[in-house]
């Protein structure tokens, strides 16, 4: 049974992620020739402030950007 882990940013709409859980669950079972019902997708959204790439936070501080 073919398990697929999710990580993105919060910010997507409910259709959106429905879309992507129907897209990704009907290719796997296609590619791992398996049925559609053995397929699992966990979505986990994680807030832009813990989230980094490359070093860099993708949500600046808030205190720092608003303090002068």
């Amino acid at each position: 049974m073919p398990i697929i882990r999710l990580e993105m940013l919060t910010g997507r709409t409910h259709e959106q992620k429905s879309e992507l859980a129907e897209v990704l669950t009907r290719e796997t079972a296609r590619i791992a020739k398996c049925a559609l019902s053995d397929v699992q997708l966990v979505i986990t959204e994680v807030d832009r402030s813990m989230w980094s790439v490359g070093g860099t936070l993708a949500e600046p501080n808030p205190i720092r950007s608003t303090a002068r």
